[in-house]
């Protein structure tokens, strides 16, 4: 089931899937083509392309190949300026109905990737979790106004670089953490980041998006009783957060993902989280799947 204002990007064809590494691996890229076909099918409405760190060659073929057989429009995944503009250069707006890609993500530390823009106009994805200091030296956000502050820095530099960009043409990823591992009280970061982005007049209207399902990494699959674990917990953390402006992820075509009534238990996991410290917001989770 569909959430209505929720953009998917399917996130199967990313090197860091063992399975798709194999594959990628093998170079067996029938079978990366089949993938794009399968979260197509499903309802994706983009596809994710990540081949990790090989050749801009292998990026250009992975996404030339694709576009013969899957109409919708790609995500261009990578760190790599070199890898970035081969996969742009080789897509062909044309076989995406004349949508433009995305190009996933550009940093402080990468604020070169916007002149690709010229080659072939994308949508970016602006990391904001990591920023430079007055040395060029780059340092994570570790805070929610420092998400706020690298999100203004970065939208700024997209408007001077990308003439007449508007905001709801950009998407910021302000960062999603392991809920099995926050210790730290990441979720808590990330929920105010959010609002104060909603809440931030010059930022009216620019997308969020998350990749949700590093959320519910490392934990089991189901509850102790049989029941689905990930799902909901990445359901509540959806229910949460699209009211304050996220409206895309990358994430799994296959799971069912729903916003939840107040009362569910994962709505209410997620609520103690966000009021727990240290190991006691892990032990928390710990107590929702056992």
């Amino acid at each position: 089931m569909s959430i209505p204002g929720l953009m998917i990007i399917g996130e199967s064809i990313n090197d860091s899937v063992p399975s798709t590494h194999a594959l990628f691996e093998e170079n067996n890229i029938d079978g990366i083509v089949a993938l794009a076909r399968s979260q197509a099918e499903k309802g994706a409405a983009y596809i994710d392309v990540n081949v990790g760190p090989r050749t801009p060659a292998f990026m250009a073929d992975v996404v030339k190949r694709i576009q013969k057989h899957v109409l919708l429009p790609l995500s261009i995944d990578t760190p790599d300026p070199e890898i970035a503009a081969a996969g742009l250069e080789a897509y062909d707006s044309e076989r995406a109905e004349k949508r433009e890609p995305i190009l996933n993500s550009i940093s402080e530390a990468r604020v070169e990737m916007f002149d690709l823009y010229a080659r072939q106009p994308f949508i970016p994805i602006l990391l904001i979790t990591e920023g430079m200091d007055a040395s060029g030296e780059v340092i994570m956000s570790r805070t929610a106004e420092q998400n706020l502050a690298t999100a203004e820095s970065l939208v700024s530099l997209a408007r001077s670089r990308i003439d007449g960009i508007a905001n709801d043409q950009i998407i910021l990823d302000p960062g999603i953490m392991p809920i099995g591992s926050d210790s730290k009280g990441d979720l808590r970061r990330l929920m105010r980041a959010m609002a104060l982005i909603h809440e931030d007049n010059d930022l009216a209207g620019i997308n969020m998006s998350v990749g949700l399902s590093n959320f519910t990494t490392m934990l089991p699959s189901k509850r102790a009783d049989g029941s689905p674990l990930k799902a909901p917990l990445e359901s509540a953390f959806l229910t949460m957060s699209m009211p304050m402006g996220l409206n895309t992820i990358i994430g799994s075509v296959n799971r069912k993902y729903s916003l939840l009534p107040d009362d569910h238990p994962a709505m209410q996991c997620l609520r103690d989280v966000l009021k727990l410290e240290g190991v006691d917001a892990v032990m928390r989770v710990m107590m929702y799947f056992t």
